[in-house]
């Protein structure tokens, strides 16, 4: 699937501080706890709190947070449509990226269970 250049780029220069407080009030709502959410960002990233906390303070966009982010190996296992776009159609790496964190997010909202939201039974743990 094809995202439009003004799409990406507004993903691109988007901050993860701006973004942040939406997923973890998003989540509480549902009753899942910030260590929850810091837990689905580390699956995919590779961050510990401590580099969650530098990327809220320093304000990183989403280029340079995936850019220093080690993406984990089973990220392509997350599918389905967010955002009104299915996850395995979209063209753009870094589109791709931002639009897997908004869909472990929103699993974790949806009261998943952890171990499937971090796609450790497809990956035979």
């Amino acid at each position: 699937m094809k995202t439009t250049p003004e799409h990406d780029a507004r993903i691109a220069k988007m901050t993860f501080a701006s973004v942040y407080p939406h997923y973890l009030a998003k989540v509480e709502k549902k009753d899942r706890t910030k260590s929850e959410l810091h837990q689905v960002i580390s699956w995919l990233t590779g961050f510990n709190d401590q580099k969650i906390k530098e990327a809220i303070d320093n304000k990183v966009t989403f280029e340079t947070f995936f850019a220093q982010a080690d993406l984990n190996p089973a990220a392509h296992l997350i599918k389905g449509v967010i955002c009104g776009y299915r996850i395995e159609d979209i063209e753009t790496p870094l589109t791709k990226q931002a639009r897997y964190l908004d869909k472990l997010v929103d699993e974790l909202a949806k009261g998943k269970q952890m171990d499937k939201i971090l796609r450790q039974i497809e990956r035979g743990k």
